[in-house]
């Protein structure tokens, strides 16, 4: 919010030692850091209201540890400027330097100073430790509504310099360039942290991205000589209604367009790229980041940092009369957490047997149209009209599981704000990995598997039948799933997470100025140095207050959901992603703007984050791990089981023309379509009972074919049946042994921690202890010459 040239509203505020009216200052002035924090309160007349007592209360609290607090009024609200003393700092340096795990952790420079961004963390915790007599907190104080809400300040400089380096859009064109160092000076390891791991899964995209366009390419160049697409599009075969009512017997040859789409992403180069794709996320994108986190937490000097002593260390400097948080576990808890979490679990995948009924539901009445083009088409517009509503369900649960894993992780009671966000995060990741992918789940392993065949189909409630594959196999639909999940999830998320914050910031500057009145301009020569420490006046106090007051709020959390919308991408891109090869281009695309949409928000659309020291991304990394054994266990299920890869190989070499004579004039695939598919004949009474609308109608239909391996005489499975599930179990195993011995030797061959950063930490502690040693013989020299 930036104050215009004209004259506001004179003596809206006064100085705290007099009547002075304030004055406005000038715009785009660079203002010195002289408070922490400013925290907001609707302004109370009553004195003894609640309300205004618990203010007071919590002020004097702070004024007690020798805080400097600055009041100024301004249009109802009460701001309160935060300064810590600097005794606070001093004690962090003297514990920092004598920890073990802390020592030289990038705190202390030459002259022991600390960085803004430690005494913004060591102020947060103090504000945030503060206790009145009741013994409630700051917490406490805001969710009863003593205080609106607390902020730290954005430092003008350093805004203004990230944007011109990183947080705009002609920034874009460095596509993977980003100050990070900048960004830790700033926001704080964490943050820091973050956008290192993001750009580096998006520079690792790209070799997944190209490699997936050409798997594309690929199968688009067999795109019309593919023998398996002209045996549908040429074929005479008529097979079997897809529901009961209104659907009669069909072409195969109707479904070449359908055919075309399989034949682009099942196809002997998906099975190429499903493989690299799991070696790619277990072994060179997980085993290669820890390598270049290692480089950058060894060069922030916190490669050695301890999370529990510096909680210690911060505890003693908010009360050097503190006793530790004791772990504690509770096994009766435990057991509740888990039986709750699994039946949140079980709601999730009910909720997935519902959006299965819908779809079956949607396509039988759509078969049951008067218009012929619904009636055509109406598996396809089931299955995309699934995958909308699965969306929607996703956008719906993703809120109800924010809830419920804040509720689990309050009954846990953990015992520090680290512990309570690693717990939220396991839970939340589960709890959102079931709601996306039980769907696809259903769609790549049961659709079209577990729904009989004809005389003796499976029913929902004894009524409907389930849905049926394609005869040139499911992977389309799992396909279609997944491109109309990711690109709305990708595309509507974005729009919002940006718009919504910079709607609301036009909207408060606006209303803001609707307020003001007319007054001078600020002539104090202080407030118009851009160099130098000084007191500015409070009108130039709260000008820089408000500016941020207007940002959007942030908390605790903010960073935790950046961090999910890009690991729930991460599973897309490779749990399902044989599916889907194009899925790495989409991410790659979407995580470059990524980048500057965030980095735009963060910078200019919302308040600063509280920096937060670490030197891992903590929970996330396991989380990572899980998520590549997935990927690999899913993608060989993939090929294994919902691919028709397996039954190819076995009809080239077993059952083909080129198998079973010596003749090279036919492709060694021509008549695997009609191979797949059995025939169920109308004298069956159990399969003229299931098409009995076909013969009330009049058609007059001896038999049709479906796709399945069984014997056309009384329907049982066909030894090239249990040949081919031989042949899927076995390659599923083959291929998930072969990705784990390829991680396990990368594992031994890539070390964690470069030589590099092995040698700087061994310069380091050296470095440090003649330090001590030189700092221990001073000591000793000096008792010598004063004896």
């Amino acid at each position: 919010m930036f104050f215009t040239d004209r004259e506001e509203d004179v003596a809206l505020h006064e100085l705290d030692n007099g009547n002075e009216p304030l004055l406005p200052s000038q715009r785009n002035l660079y203002l010195p850091r002289s408070y922490d924090y400013v925290l907001v309160a609707d302004k109370v007349e009553d004195m003894e209201n609640q309300i205004f007592k618990k203010q007071d209360a919590f002020i004097c609290e702070l004024k007690q540890k020798n805080i400097k607090v600055t009041r100024i009024d301004h249009a109802g609200k009460v701001f309160f400027g935060v300064c810590a003393p600097e005794e606070i700092f001093t004690k962090y340096k003297y514990l920092l330097k004598v920890s073990d795990a802390c020592n030289w952790s990038g705190e202390l420079t030459c002259d022991l100073s600390v960085s803004l961004c430690t005494r913004i963390r060591i102020v947060h915790f103090v504000l945030n430790n503060t206790f009145i007599g009741s013994g409630e907190g700051l917490r406490d104080l805001l969710c009863q509504g003593a205080f609106e809400s607390i902020f730290c300040l954005h430092e003008k400089k350093e805004q203004k310099k990230l944007r011109k380096k990183w947080a705009s859009w002609l920034a874009v064109m460095k596509l993977f360039q980003q100050p990070v160092t900048d960004i830790k000076d700033y926001f704080g390891e964490k943050v820091a942290l973050y956008y290192l791991w993001l750009g580096w899964y998006t520079r690792m995209l790209v070799p997944a991205a190209v490699i997936g366009i050409v798997v594309f390419l690929y199968g688009l160049a067999f795109f019309n000589t593919s023998p398996l697409i002209q045996d549908v599009c040429g074929s005479d075969i008529i097979m079997c209604p897809r529901c009961d009512i209104r659907c009669s017997v069909w072409n195969l040859s109707d479904t070449c367009t359908y055919a075309k789409v399989s034949q682009l992403f099942d196809n002997e180069g998906t099975v190429a790229f499903a493989m690299f794709m799991a070696i790619w996320v277990t072994t060179l994108f997980l085993e290669l980041w820890k390598r270049h986190r290692a480089l950058y937490v060894s060069k922030w000097k916190v490669f050695d940092w301890c999370e529990e002593e510096e909680e210690l260390i911060l505890e003693i400097v908010n009360n050097p009369k503190c006793k530790p948080k004791e772990f504690t576990h509770s096994y009766l808890r435990s057991i509740v957490v888990l039986l709750l979490v699994t039946l949140v679990l079980v709601v999730i995948i009910g909720l997935t047997h519902a959006l299965v009924i819908c779809r079956v539901l949607t396509a039988i009445l759509l078969s049951q149209s008067k218009w012929h083009f619904l009636r055509d088409h109406s598996t396809t517009i089931a299955m995309l009209s699934g995958a909308v509503l699965h969306y929607i369900t996703i956008q719906v649960m993703t809120r109800v599981n924010k809830i419920v894993a804040f509720k689990l992780c309050e009954f846990e009671k953990p015992r520090s704000f680290a512990a309570t966000e690693k717990y939220f995060t396991v839970k939340m990741f589960t709890f959102q990995f079931f709601t996306l992918f039980s769907s696809l789940f259903y769609v790549a392993f049961f659709l079209g598997r577990i729904n009989g065949y004809p005389g003796n189909y499976v029913r929902i409630a004894g009524k409907w039948r389930l849905e049926e594959c394609h005869p040139s196999g499911c992977l389309t639909d799992l396909f279609i799933q997944m491109a109309v999940i990711l690109v709305l999830k990708q595309t509507i998320n974005n729009i919002f997470e940006f718009t919504v914050p910079w709607l609301k910031l036009c909207f408060k500057r606006t209303k803001a100025k609707t307020m003001r009145r007319k007054c001078g301009n600020c002539y104090r020569k202080a407030c118009r140095e851009e160099e130098g420490i000084f007191e500015p006046c409070d009108l130039c106090k709260l000008r820089n207050w408000m500016e941020n007051y207007d940002l959007t709020d942030v908390n605790a959390f903010s960073l935790f959901n950046e961090f999910l919308e890009m690991v729930l991408q991460f599973s897309f891109t490779t749990i399902f992603v044989a599916a889907f090869p194009l899925a790495p281009l989409l991410a790659l695309i979407n995580n470059i703007f990524e980048i500057r949409l965030d980095a735009i928000k963060m910078v200019s659309l919302e308040r600063r984050l509280v920096p937060k020291k670490t030197n891992d991304i903590g929970v996330w990394t396991r989380i990572l791990e899980a998520v590549g054994v997935m990927a690999v266990i899913a993608n060989g299920l993939v090929i294994g089981i919902s691919s028709d890869f397996i039954p190819r190989l076995v009809y080239r070499y077993h059952y083909g023309p080129c198998a079973t004579s010596q003749s090279t004039s036919l492709d060694c695939m021509t008549g695997y379509i009609n191979n797949t598919l059995a025939t169920a004949f109308m004298s069956n009474p159990n399969v003229k009972k299931d098409f009995m609308y076909l013969i009330e109608k009049g058609y007059n239909i001896t038999q049709c074919s479906y796709k399945d391996y069984r014997s056309d005489e009384d329907q049982s499975l066909t030894s090239q049946f249990w040949l081919i599930l031989a042949l899927r179990f076995a390659f599923v195993i083959l291929f998930e042994h072969v990705v784990v011995m390829c991680k396990f030797i990368a594992a031994w061959f890539i070390p964690d921690n470069p030589i590099r950063v092995k040698n700087d930490r061994l310069e380091d502690k050296l470095r440090r202890l003649k330090t001590e040693l030189e700092e221990a013989n001073a000591v000793y020299n000096s008792r010598c010459t004063e004896v």
